[in-house]
């Protein structure tokens, strides 16, 4: 009787493991890493609100920068470039600024509760033909110290992990 006390909970344990591991592989299956060996990075657009010039050009050199840093594709194409029309195996990064709060680098020297820099984009990630790949709203922040510019680090950081994410 002891013995049968002991079995219970153990072959209990083996099957939720079991369960586990199976629900495990079927998530896996469901997304699987997409494949492109070039990516285009287009400028970012900003319909909703009108972002100053400076943090434009900071978010595209670093969404650049970064997404360099991901070594995923073979080649990187800037807005505009020719070269990303012949290319087959290519994807299109495109990103809409929808929401921007330019904080105060002052207050974040004084305090940490107020000053914060916020940046919100729509990213979405197209095929040559305008297939949907991934789409996400990304967040940039500045909360604590560094210059208000560097929200678009912290989004172009963002970006590439998502791009580490979901592409071989």
């Amino acid at each position: 009787m002891k013995c049968a006390h002991y079995r219970s909970p153990l072959l209990l344990l083996i099957l939720v493991f079991f369960f586990m591991g199976s629900v495990t592989s079927a998530q896996d299956n469901t997304n699987p890493k997409i494949h492109a060996s070039s990516i285009q990075i287009l400028m970012g657009q900003s319909d909703e609100v009108k972002l100053p010039i400076e943090f434009q050009l900071a978010l595209y050199e670093n969404l650049i920068e970064q997404i360099q840093k991901t070594n995923k594709f073979q080649h990187l194409y800037r807005d505009g470039d020719p070269a990303a029309s012949s290319n087959t195996d290519l994807v299109i990064l495109h990103s809409n600024v929808y929401g921007f709060k330019k904080g105060s680098e002052g207050k974040r020297q004084l305090t940490t509760v107020a000053g914060a820099t916020q940046i919100k984009v729509h990213c979405l990630l197209t095929d040559k033909a305008g297939k949907f790949e991934v789409a996400q709203d990304v967040t940039g922040n500045v909360r604590f110290v560094g210059g208000n510019l560097r929200v678009t680090f912290d989004f172009a950081k963002k970006v590439a992990k998502i791009i580490v994410t979901n592409f071989q």
